[in-house]
């Protein structure tokens, strides 16, 4: 314990060096029914029979919002592209980064996991998020999605649609976190972790920055997740791997990826279905969806080249499993920033996050220690933090971005993100110690010595990937 507390402090001071965001303009989802009949269009002035009242102007103004269906279109795809890229993407990507004799065990975890998430969402996670409450979590109005027709709106869409988009935030998170204590954890633990965790962290954080809370109140930005989705999970699966301890043979065995065309296919799949996760975020097929699409790309392609050239500097070869761990470095880089820098930024922030995220899966990992399998913390924890902190810095206007609010500098922005970080890695981390303890309890964490060395596929699930 002493050892996990002395990480969380670590982690609690690098996060100086991070900003969180929130996506100011999605905050508590207001319930609007679709009117049955629509006021008919003005006719044209020579056919009016008498001018209109001053008054009737602002009247017009304050028409109840209708269905738009371009962009009710535009975010259906948007939320086929965040489940993409989860199953098959985040599955395959893990899938190829494990042994031979795990690869079943870690998309069963990341497959069921979704799932999982995705009825619990419906019975009460969009109620606790999204919902009117108080300033850390929303209430339960809309448990079971009570009140919630198809005629109700979110903005210019329907509420299902928008609260589908949200769910594969909240089952695509967890999933990250089984990256950290990957081919040794039980598959009981592994459920029962992710539906708790997803409750007492997940939530409460997507409400103080996405539903009206503390950290949207506080004017945070994380235009798409860097808080919310990447952190959170980088944080929880560092305290995981540190609960666990280290696999068996950890330093002392070879432990390569076991199929890196996988996860080369893996992380394909990731690049492409992030544009759901990042452009969808602005919930509006819009000039600033633009904006976040040409984004999301220049920071990835750029995080691929920093990392293989860092490796091609540092190790004299670049390699595959390399440029995949940068695009993946590079999308979660932009994920918190997308909305809010310009192009140039983007490719800043990108270059300079993949050798952020090279220095944690490397020098910090083996400085400390620690066997986070997968290196979620070193790419989401780190690469989510510096995206976080460098949104503070590249939203100015004099460096492409689309500036500060009124009376907002770029010292008290950073500053704000900061805090966002600081509070996200504290709340997610002790939650994520007690959680851990607590499925501990009731089912034990970690399977047998002798099912580790086996494998999980045949010991938790009966099964082998390979029949060679």
């Amino acid at each position: 314990m002493k050892k996990i507390l002395s990480m969380l402090s670590l982690v609690a001071l690098m996060g100086l060096a991070a900003t969180p965001v929130s996506y100011a303009e999605e905050t508590v989802t207001e319930t609007i029914t679709v009117e049955e009949t629509v006021a008919p269009e003005a006719a044209p002035a020579a056919e009016a029979p008498a001018a209109a009242p001053a008054e009737a102007a602002p009247a017009a103004a304050e028409a109840a919002p209708t269905l738009d269906v371009g962009n009710t279109a535009f975010m259906i795809v948007a939320t086929v592209l965040v489940i993409l890229m989860t199953i098959p993407g985040l599955a395959l990507f893990y899938g190829g980064l494990v042994r031979q004799k795990n690869m079943l065990s870690v998309l069963m975890q990341v497959f069921v996991v979704f799932s999982m998430i995705s009825v619990l969402w419906a019975a009460y996670g969009y109620s606790m998020a999204f919902s009117e409450g108080n300033m850390i979590v929303g209430g339960l109005s809309k448990a079971f999605l009570a009140g919630i027709t198809p005629d109700s709106l979110s903005g210019s869409i329907p509420e299902y649609v928008f609260l589908t988009f949200q769910l594969t935030f909240a089952a695509i998170t967890p999933g990250l976190i089984v990256g950290g204590f990957a081919e040794r954890m039980k598959f009981s633990a592994v459920l029962l972790f992710a539906a708790l965790w997803v409750t007492f962290a997940y939530i409460p954080i997507a409400h103080m920055v996405w539903g009206g809370g503390y950290l949207a109140e506080l004017g945070a930005k994380d235009f798409a997740g860097g808080t919310v989705v990447h952190i959170n999970a980088g944080v929880a699966a560092l305290v995981g791997a540190i609960m666990l301890g280290k696999r068996i043979g950890y330093g002392k065995e070879a432990m390569p990826p076991h199929n890196l065309v996988m996860t080369m296919i893996g992380a394909s799949l990731l690049w492409v279905g992030w544009f759901g996760f990042n452009v969808g975020s602005e919930l509006a097929a819009d000039a600033t969806a633009g904006m976040v699409l040409i984004n999301t790309q220049l920071a990835t392609a750029a995080a691929v080249l920093g990392w293989i050239f860092a490796e091609w500097l540092f190790r004299g070869k670049p390699s595959m499993l390399g440029a995949a761990s940068g695009a993946v470095a590079g999308l979660v880089a932009i994920t918190p920033a997308c909305g809010f820098i310009g192009p140039m930024g983007s490719i800043i922030l990108g270059f300079t996050a993949s050798f952020i995220s090279l220095w944690g899966v490397t020098k910090l990992k083996s400085a400390l220690g620690y066997d986070d399998s997968l290196d979620v913390f070193g790419v989401h924890g780190l690469a989510g933090i510096w995206g976080a902190v460098g949104t503070g810095v590249l939203m100015a206007p004099g460096l492409g971005g689309v500036g500060y609010a009124e009376g907002v500098t770029m010292g008290g922005q950073v500053t704000t993100q900061i805090i966002a970080v600081v509070v996200t890695l504290i709340w997610t981390g002790i939650v994520s110690v007690i959680l851990y303890k607590v499925v501990d309890a009731v089912v034990g964490l970690r399977v047998s010595e002798e099912y580790e060395r086996e494998g999980l596929d045949t010991t938790e699930h009966g099964e082998r990937a390979y029949s060679l």
